[in-house]
């Protein structure tokens, strides 16, 4: 699995109401959604600016422009230690985030699949692998708010350890579906040609794999460990042959 951890992430770009629709589009995962909201193409017709095409739908630019603003994420890891801030950390900024990312990238790769299904690159199965994805990390999540997150907020108990370990273990599931992603997408890479929408599905897929890289790692390495017995010292009291007395 390759990503980006959040503090290695590069600086967020300045949107500008001078920028050509579909370059938003494209450099902004999530944008989409806010264009097909809003009746702005920014497949076909993405090669006029921002203003121009909110002024031809009679939309005030600047509120456009905050809408899209709102998209953008952290670019740096916040220091947070304390287990019940992460945990909210972790709720607003990835469980919410996946909730809104993966609708609009299914919906984009259903309609990439069709209309570019005589093409040979197109990603045959994205749509469905994707569909399989969210509802996985549905199931993940909604365990973790409704039983791990609430345990680990009161202070943990002798058995937190299980919830724990099947959350670990369905991290590596959703690893191995990155992978399968990554093949598919030649790791979101687009072909050469490819329209703004598929351009755009292939740098929200990138968005969504450096984000869910970034929730796993900060719970498996961040929140996790304070809950978890720590390994008994080699050798020392209470080991076999000690030789303290």
């Amino acid at each position: 699995m390759n990503a980006r951890l959040e503090t290695t992430a590069p600086a967020t770009a300045t949107l500008s109401a001078d920028q050509q629709i579909g370059q938003i589009a494209v450099q902004l995962p999530g944008a989409t959604a806010v264009f097909r909201r809003l009746k702005l193409d920014f497949c076909c017709g993405g090669q006029v600016p921002l203003a121009t095409a909110a002024a031809e739908k009679g939309l005030d630019v600047n509120t456009v422009l905050s809408e899209l603003a709102a998209l953008q994420r952290p670019t740096t890891a916040p220091e947070i230690r304390d287990p019940s801030a992460l945990v909210d950390h972790i709720l607003t900024r990835y469980h919410d985030v996946h909730r809104v990312q993966l609708p609009e990238l299914i919906r984009m790769a259903r309609r990439v699949e069709a209309v570019h299904r005589d093409n040979p690159d197109v990603p045959a199965g994205l749509a469905d692998l994707l569909e399989e994805m969210e509802q996985e990390l549905l199931s993940h999540m909604q365990k973790e708010e409704a039983i791990l997150f609430p345990m680990l907020k009161s202070g943990g108990n002798p058995f937190v350890g299980q919830p724990i370990g099947m959350m670990r273990a369905e991290h590596v599931d959703h690893g191995t579906a990155l992978d399968q992603l990554n093949a598919l997408t030649h790791d979101a890479t687009p072909p050469a040609g490819a329209c703004n929408t598929w351009r755009a599905l292939y740098a929200g897929i990138a968005q969504f794999g450096d984000d869910l890289i970034n929730h796993i790692h900060l719970e498996n390495n961040v929140l996790f460990p304070q809950f978890e017995a720590a390994p008994a010292a080699a050798g020392g009291c209470g080991s076999t042959g000690c030789a303290c007395s």
